[in-house]
């Protein structure tokens, strides 16, 4: 069936220049054009094809249609042409609807299982960015621990890169579970697997096991004072999701979960700690974490405010701009005064005056009332992380 229909979608658009059959094409990726165009389908397709046998949880949402349509074609051999066509010629008026839903797919919906794409989902494996913020603090932490003048110890910075990977991934499912009845009513995040009903609380507490239990398989590769270290973290991982409900300052407590690694990746080459040396590491991670998720908090403000949760983005308001440059230059003080008592070469300090350039040109021009531009910014703040972590491999290599 799915031969025939690609194949008269292949002759309409000879005959008819396009026209017929782009809105075929687009419903493909499109799930509110499939499910405006099903009538003129119907006659063509299977009727089990367009009306799937309804879940267990009794959810029709059109996003769940739209990724059952896609699986049935996706590994068809006419597919990426037609999928090239459908976007092809589009009109100026409906060209931005159009780019919008296309940038809904991703390579989950392309290429993983039905069955496997809610999981991928709830791990966010589809938006590295929170591994990345994750990681880089770990990675700054084990490259300011390597002798001067070495290389850091990449078998350790690939554990750390599975390790965030995995508990990122175990801190999503642990905040989607947690807060279920909330995502139902904020827009952003209304579709995410647990709140949508495609996976049931019980199927995220088996997945959360799974991948701590994966976790905990990288954790023993450590030495015993970073075992401990690294499980203590899971206190501030189960709790962070409880913070916006009880406080206006849940991006600090997200500061201190997401950069204990600055303290774990010294521990992990050194086998102890340096108060001096990490303990300014970490806190210039917290006030960096206070200013990208600040920005990324304001995406969910009319929102947040609607279901009674709290963040920095309703705390600071209008002041948000002034708050967010306090904690950059905050952060880029201890990052400063970290290298300094680590003893680094100079170009750190390059590097470090290249990423207060990176930071202020985020503070200054976000556009906090855009939820484009707050992500936009957010995402950015990969290149703050690697712009770091140059400094401190040039820094450690030349000292």
């Amino acid at each position: 069936m799915a031969s025939f229909f690609l194949s008269r979608v292949s002759r309409r658009f000879n005959k008819s220049s396009l026209r017929p059959s782009r809105s075929l094409c687009l419903s493909i990726f499109n799930p509110s054009l499939f499910t405006q165009s099903s009538a003129c389908l119907n006659s063509r397709l299977n009727p089990s094809l367009l009306n799937p046998p309804q879940s267990p949880f009794k959810q029709s949402h059109p996003k769940i249609l739209y990724f059952q349509f896609c699986e049935k074609f996706r590994l068809h051999p006419n597919f990426h042409f037609v999928a090239c066509i459908s976007t092809s010629s589009s009109s100026e008026g409906r060209g931005s609807e159009e780019n919008k839903n296309l940038s809904d797919i991703s390579w989950i919906d392309l290429y993983l299982p039905r069955q496997v794409q809610p999981y991928a989902r709830l791990a966010r494996l589809d938006k590295p960015i929170g591994t990345w913020l994750l990681l880089w603090p770990c990675m700054w932490s084990i490259t300011l621990a390597s002798a001067p003048g070495n290389l850091p110890d990449f078998k350790m910075l690939a554990l750390f890169g599975c390790g965030a990977l995995l508990l990122r991934g175990a801190g999503c499912t642990i905040n989607d579970l947690l807060d279920r009845d909330i995502d139902t009513k904020v827009e952003r995040t209304k579709v995410r697997p647990i709140a949508s009903g495609l996976l049931t609380p019980f199927q995220g507490l088996g997945f959360l096991g799974f991948q701590l239990l994966l976790g905990l398989g990288i954790l023993l590769q450590l030495n015993n004072y970073s075992r401990l270290l690294g499980a203590s973290s899971l206190l501030l991982v189960f709790t962070y999701p409880l913070m916006k409900r009880l406080t206006f300052w849940p991006q600090a407590y997200l500061g201190l979960t997401f950069n204990w690694g600055a303290l774990l990746g010294w521990a992990a080459v050194k086998g102890s700690l340096d108060p001096a040396i990490v303990l300014p590491l970490y806190a210039s991670g917290v006030f960096w974490t206070l200013v990208y998720d600040t920005i990324y908090a304001h995406q969910d403000k009319e929102d947040d405010l609607k279901v009674g949760v709290k963040s920095t983005a309703l705390r600071f308001g209008g002041l948000t701009k002034e708050w967010i440059t306090g904690f950059g230059i905050a952060c880029i003080g201890n990052l400063a005064l970290s290298g300094v008592n680590a003893d680094i070469g100079w170009p750190y300090y390059a590097f470090l005056a290249t990423a207060s350039g990176q930071l202020a040109w985020q503070i200054w021009t976000v556009d906090l009332s855009s939820r484009s531009d707050c992500n936009k910014k957010f995402v950015s703040n990969k290149w703050f992380g690697a712009i770091i972590f140059g400094g401190i491999l040039a820094g450690r290599l030349s000292s």
